[in-house]
């Protein structure tokens, strides 16, 4: 007896031949030109078995499924069970690459099938053969599925309808459900399905307490299976005697909906849980407008689908939040039973699956890993590139690969930089211009279109900072005016500079730097603050303005660190701010996540007690302001805080970062 497998190095075939291989029969592997690495690794998966695999060199796109006519001769009457699990599971997938594969790739497979007279064919379908039926689908049903709106829906559908209809002596179908991670150990090497809402999941869990009852929707039904059951299944199925022309459910037997199974994985995550789930139908009567949100459905799609795009989720994850069907596998239940083989309860098993997405498949896990795939061949513009946290931060980059630009007042300190970036091999090239006078910012934006006609990212960091309390600020007019030429009016004249060549490209990225004062309401820092909020809300509005034209904005709500800037107070020579080379880390962080905003901890408890106790953090602020004193520069007694002692050390301690 001799097994002929489709797409056996993909995630189901390669546990599907694993537990075919330990039935110590001969298994010929369809394997794609060029994917000789791809078998190796199938081979190193079935361990001492591996000497029973035989690569077929073939393509699932092509007649034949292109294996060699003398191939095919040789197979003739050899092949017993012939497995088609080679498909493209993909929502995100073209049409006509979905096409390709999926259905004209089964009508090859079944013609290779005929041509050699293998036995039993065994075709992997999907749930997705149902579409959107509104109710329970049994397994012999078929031609009752509902609106196939999804070009995946559709061509599993079709590949499946090829197969009942090939008039082959012998078939079996299985339809497993939504394929996640192994159940005793997380693993996986595919991320689609429910991987797409783990994101989301994780972005409640950073931005809100764990202890917070959330309220949301119940969402349409869901169907999870691990790899381990479903390839057990098939397995055991496939050899079962008398079972030729029937259909499989492998799925769970328990309905669940997609709001319980998000809390499923909240819990796993410990991350915050809907405590109330809402019916789609209750949530829309409840809402003012439903009719007019109604007739707004298209816009409200893209609305919903950009938001996910920022979350790293793509837009066909909407699709598995809103699916009418459950699943019979009452007849398959009762095969697998007497075999002792069932699927285990999410509950049991969600935490391993969350464990092994977090550690190894979060694109956002590691950052200082990907950040020269990010900026590697990339332009980017550092301003204030000579000292402080821009200094940095064009350093980081250009040791990265990245090709970094950097402008800033004070010549003696760019060529520093530029000396200190070429000597450990990067590429940088430097402006001497005071960007918070318009005349110089011109000529400085003149230069860099000459030199440079691309921008891929913009990182606005030159600035600076006025410690003084307002009541010292009577007769100073000036220093407002100050602060706004360089923190808000410099960075943007650099922005409306830099914007129309990342449009014209398709794509940019603009990283603003702001405080952790805007988000506290910092004393003695109104003008640094309010030129920061500036800021912050023109990067919200051409977020919006340009969200489909490729360019995203970031605004970093930067902690206190120790720089140049906040040298002349101190004060701070003796409390914990954080250091340049850890703000280059956030810097970092935006170029590689590409978020719009980014908050620390005391950033995010900030805006917590904005929204829940407004009054707790004017006291808390109000308080700081009592015990922390004014500088010397700003009329403070001369040494008086040099050294903070007592109740001062231990405030700043507790809350580190802050501006004080």
């Amino acid at each position: 007896m001799a097994y002929f497998v489709t797409g056996g190095t993909g995630f189901i075939g390669r546990h599907v031949i694993a537990r075919l291989a330990a039935r110590g029969e001969r298994i010929h592997v369809l394997v794609r030109p060029g994917s000789s690495e791809r078998f190796e690794r199938l081979k190193s998966y079935c361990g001492e078995r591996a000497g029973l695999l035989v690569p077929i060199e073939g393509d699932l796109a092509s007649e034949a499924l292109g294996v060699a006519l003398d191939e095919r001769t040789r197979l003739h009457g050899e092949i017993v069970h012939m497995f088609h699990i080679g498909a493209l599971y993909d929502l995100t997938a073209t049409a006509a690459a979905l096409e390709r594969a999926n259905v004209a790739g089964t009508r090859h497979a079944l013609a290779f099938a005929r041509e050699v007279h293998a036995g039993c064919f065994h075709h992997v379908s999907s749930i997705a053969v149902a579409g959107r039926y509104a109710g329970t689908f049994r397994e012999e049903m078929l031609a009752e599925a509902g609106e196939l709106d999804h070009p995946y829906f559709r061509t599993k559908h079709d590949s499946e309808a090829l197969v009942r209809a090939s008039g082959l002596g012998a078939w079996r179908i299985y339809r497993p459900g939504m394929v996640i991670g192994d159940s005793t150990t997380g693993v996986t090497d595919k991320v689609d399905g429910p991987y797409y809402l783990f994101r989301l999941i994780q972005a409640v869990r950073d931005r809100v307490p764990s202890w917070l009852p959330l309220v949301g929707l119940e969402g349409g039904h869901v169907n999870l299976v691990p790899i381990d059951f479903v390839a057990d299944a098939l397995v055991h199925l496939a050899h079962l005697p008398g079972e030729d022309g029937h259909c499989f459910h492998l799925t769970d037997p328990v309905d669940r909906r997609v709001g319980a199974v998000l809390n499923i994985f909240a819990a796993a995550a410990h991350a915050p849980r809907m405590s109330l789930r809402l019916e789609p139908g209750v949530a829309a009567a409840l809402m003012p407008g439903a009719g007019t949100l109604h007739r707004l459905r298209a816009p409200a799609r893209r609305i919903i689908e950009r938001f996910l795009g920022d979350l790293g989720i793509p837009g066909a994850a909407l699709d598995l939040l809103t699916l009418p069907t459950r699943f019979d596998p009452g007849r398959t239940q009762g095969l697998l039973a007497a075999a002792g083989i069932r699927a285990p309860p999410l509950e049991a098993y969600a935490w391993r699956i969350w464990d092994y997405w977090e550690r190894q498949l979060d694109p956002g896990a590691a950052p200082a890993v990907s950040l020269a795939a990010a900026v590697r061949g990339k332009t980017i513009l550092v301003t204030g590139g000579s000292s402080g946290i821009g200094r940095a931060v064009a350093t980081r980059l250009a040791s990265a690969g990245a090709r970094v630009l950097i402008v800033a007042r004070d010549a003696a300190r760019l060529a520093a930089t530029r000396l200190e970036i070429e000597a450990a091999g990067g590429e940088v090239a430097t402006y001497e211009a005071d960007l918070s006078e318009a005349e110089s910012c011109e000529r400085f934006l003149a230069a860099l279109r000459t030199d440079h006609r691309d921008i891929d990212i913009l990182v606005n960091s030159a600035g600076r900072s006025i410690r003084r309390a307002i009541e010292g600020t009577y007769a100073r007019f000036h220093d407002y005016e100050r602060l706004m030429r360089i923190n808000y009016f410099g960075a943007v004249r650099v922005t409306l500079g830099v914007l129309p060549g990342m449009v014209a490209r398709g794509g940019g990225h603009v990283v603003n730097i702001s405080s952790i004062g805007v988000l506290t309401g910092a004393t003695r820092f109104a003008g640094y603050s309010a030129s920061k909020a500036a800021l912050e809300a023109f990067s919200r509005a051409a977020a919006a303005e340009y969200a489909d034209r490729g360019v995203r904005f970031t605004v970093i709500n930067m902690p206190l660190t120790r720089t140049p800037m906040s040298a002349p107070t101190a004060l701070y020579r003796e409390l914990p701010l954080l250091e340049p080379a850890q703000a280059a880390d956030l810097v970092c962080e935006a170029i590689v996540c590409r978020p719009a905003r980014i908050v620390g901890a005391l950033g995010k408890l900030a805006q917590l007690v904005e929204l829940f106790a407004p009054s707790l953090g004017r006291a808390i602020m109000s308080e700081s302001f009592r015990m922390f004193p004014e500088s010397e520069a700003a009329g403070g007694p001369a040494g008086a805080s040099a050294s903070p002692q007592g109740e001062l050390a231990a405030f700043a301690q507790l809350l580190r970062g802050i501006n004080w």
